[in-house]
């Protein structure tokens, strides 16, 4: 099975901690060069030192604030006119504040959209002109199960993610002629300053311990655990790999089993 990378260059998003992090870290051991993106850059040149050269891999760091994407567009447009396209493509922004749809004001939309879906938009843009002229490429949004089964408490975020799943099957069935793949990979609960956030977010709001509220998370996955981030990226890279050339278009969770329908 190929998942050879050393020829590859990948750009990975919000790679500054958590499951960027692990993406990136697992792109580079297979032989990528990873371009690490994100607004924190004492994060990311930490993440950059761990990152495996034993490849003769040359990695760097972008910094933007996602929250604005006309100036992500920016300078990705700048570093692909200075260093030249990518091969892969990890699209992964920090998810929306929680809190139901129904009392969440427009404007939370509007951002969240944003956030993720026109930052999303532009980095495909900008990186399609040079995978196309390779005839390959691999794009993988990093979304939530919500996309399959809206989570309770996550409106604004439920109502993005399931846009930015559309917009990708959108897109996998305009680019597999061009040898490109599109596809989604949906995190469960994994163990992350976000889960960490949400776990205590609803301790407080039940008025039970935060060691309480874990063992309720837990019950609900069958396989009794939370992910570790590099569980998650070993199935992005899987996907970021020759070996996964005729797979495109799909919603793949890496939840522990946790999403009920198929």
């Amino acid at each position: 099975m190929d998942i050879n990378l050393a020829s590859k260059r990948a750009l990975v998003c919000g790679s500054s901690q958590g499951i960027g992090r692990a993406c990136a870290i697992e792109l580079a051991n297979l032989g990528a060069s990873v371009t690490l993106f994100s607004r924190n850059l004492t994060r990311l040149e930490s993440v950059k030192n761990e990152l495996c050269t034993t490849h003769g891999q040359q990695h760097q760091v972008l910094i933007a604030d996602f929250f604005q994407p006309t100036e992500v567009n920016r300078i990705i447009l700048d570093d692909v006119a200075a260093n030249g396209g990518y091969d892969i493509l990890i699209n992964n922004t920090g998810g929306p504040a929680p809190g139901p749809a129904n009392t969440s004001d427009v404007s939370a939309f509007i951002e969240a959209f944003n956030l993720h879906l026109v930052t999303n938009h532009h980095l495909v843009q900008a990186l399609l002109p040079a995978m196309k002229k390779k005839q390959y490429g691999r794009i993988i949004n990093v979304i939530s199960t919500s996309v399959k089964q809206p989570i309770p408490g996550l409106g604004v975020s439920n109502t993005i993610r399931g846009a930015v799943a559309s917009w990708s099957k959108t897109l996998a069935n305009e680019l597999g002629a061009f040898g490109i793949t599109v596809n989604n990979v949906l995190p469960g609960a994994t163990a992350t300053a976000r889960l960490d956030a949400i776990i205590a977010g609803k301790a407080k709001k039940q008025d039970i311990s935060i060691e309480q509220a874990i063992i309720n998370e837990k019950a609900q996955i069958p396989m009794r655990r939370f992910a570790a981030p590099e569980e998650f990226a070993a199935a992005a890279a899987f996907l970021a790999s020759p070996a996964a050339g005729y797979i495109t278009g799909i919603n793949l969770p890496v939840d522990g089993g946790r999403t009920s329908c198929l």
